[in-house]
């Protein structure tokens, strides 16, 4: 529920549009800087419209950005950098993980229990999606199944990025 002047419930727009954390899209950069440095970044950001590259430019990551942003950003990682291998989001999922995980999302980690991790799948979720849950149920001691439900718009580079964070998420907390 969103609140308005002085506290007040705002009604949602039956139409909202999907929205995510900045904090995912500075993910993307600092990881494009990190992997082919000044060059690469300048590269990806010249294959996007003035309008993106401005929006970009001045990220906050506790703000709202529309996914459509970060879907032009995944695509342009994925032509100009990745030369067309969309499992390169699994490396960046992996880097984010090891990323937020290490420092401002650490509480999610839950040592020596990978289903503890997963059991706060609908609270992670929110952190990066304003639409949406995630749902998570435990089907054996070494399985789970993670459903994603209610979100308004998908990008295959996204879902693969939420792949590589949760693999390297697991492996944070002694998953084999």
């Amino acid at each position: 529920m969103r609140l308005g002047a002085g506290g007040h419930p705002v009604p949602r727009l039956v139409s909202c549009m999907q929205q995510i954390k900045g904090t995912v899209l500075k993910s993307r950069l600092a990881f494009v800087q990190e992997h082919f440095g000044e060059a690469g970044a300048a590269r990806l950001l010249a294959g996007l419209s003035e309008a993106d590259r401005e929006a970009l430019a001045h990220l906050l990551a506790i703000s709202w950005y529309p996914f459509e942003l970060g879907r032009r950003l995944d695509e342009a990682i994925v032509k100009v950098l990745a030369g067309g291998d969309r499992a390169f989001f699994e490396q960046l999922g992996a880097a984010s993980a090891d990323k937020n995980l290490s420092t401002v999302h650490h509480a999610f980690l839950t040592p020596g229990n990978p289903h503890g991790l997963l059991s706060k799948a609908r609270t992670i979720y929110s952190m990066y999606y304003e639409t949406g849950r995630r749902e998570y149920l435990k089907v054996g001691e070494k399985e789970a199944v993670l459903t994603t439900h209610d979100a308004e718009v998908f990008s295959a580079p996204d879902c693969l990025t939420v792949v590589g964070w949760h693999k390297r998420a697991l492996e944070m907390c002694g998953a084999t």
